[in-house]
């Protein structure tokens, strides 16, 4: 699928900027996921679409063993460098796709996934395998950027992070998120929304955004309306995107 080949292609020549990343390595939100986890320390972790390897690194000195996959042979090895790096020896690294996941049945005790999800095509495949390769009341834990109920927040969001970045497919909303996981055999033990302050700069500059295109995210934000620029806090100075603000979602959910 083409829209695979988009997300190796751009995580592939962004990989060692997504390790070095403050919003990955820093956000609180990775520790409210460790936190949120039952952990007895025999654990079999699986950490889907690892990315720069934030969660598998922080979730490894507490679990038996951790498995990190991604989808790109680029981000793998930096994620390995990162792991290994701080010392962590029960990590292992697979390539594989989210929504086809090269694993047995009821394999892990948790899964996780964070801040990957709005890249995937088919996020009702992705959740089957979740549900698939979980041991019967194994955690998942979940946590990615969403956005609002109203139509045109979703629609706004969702257009400038298509710009910004070709392989983002969609970030859903939260009622859309509890209805899928409550659907696929899930209850939510657990959920925190967290809001996300996005610098613009740095944010383009993660996928290496060519200037024309981030002249027009500026020209599309600058353009929107007053409510728009509410609701994300956009901040604006000479006319230059300094800032906006998003939302995540972090989740607890129980195989049943």
């Amino acid at each position: 699928m083409d829209l695979k080949k988009d997300v190796q292609k751009q995580f592939g020549k962004s990989a060692d900027s997504y390790v070095s990343s403050t919003i990955h390595k820093d956000g609180k939100d990775l520790l409210k996921l460790v936190e949120m986890a039952s952990i007895n320390g025999e654990e079999k972790l699986l950490d889907v679409a690892t990315g720069g390897g934030h969660t598998a690194n922080a979730f490894a000195p507490f679990v038996k063993k951790a498995t990190a996959v991604d989808l790109t042979p680029e981000m793998l090895a930096a994620a390995e460098k990162f792991i290994k790096g701080n010392g962590h020896q029960n990590v292992d690294f697979v390539q594989g796709d989210a929504e086809n996941l090269p694993f047995h049945n009821e394999e892990f005790d948790i899964v996780t996934c964070r801040i990957a999800p709005h890249h995937f095509s088919n996020i009702n495949k992705f959740v089957e395998e979740v549900q698939r390769v979980l041991k019967p009341n194994g955690q998942f834990l979940l946590d990615d950027n969403v956005v609002p109920e109203a139509d045109e927040f979703d629609q706004f969001y969702n257009t400038i992070e298509k710009v910004r970045d070709y392989s983002h497919f969609r970030a859903w909303k939260k009622s859309e998120w509890l209805r899928l996981l409550e659907l696929s055999g899930f209850e939510i033990e657990e959920w925190h929304r967290f809001d996300k302050t996005f610098r613009f700069d740095s944010w383009c500059n993660r996928m290496n955004l060519p200037q024309v295109e981030k002249e027009k995210l500026v020209e599309y934000m600058n353009g929107s309306s007053d409510k728009i620029k509410n609701k994300f806090r956009i901040v604006i100075e000479e006319d230059q995107i300094i800032s906006f603000q998003g939302e995540a979602v972090v989740l607890k959910a129980i195989k049943r």
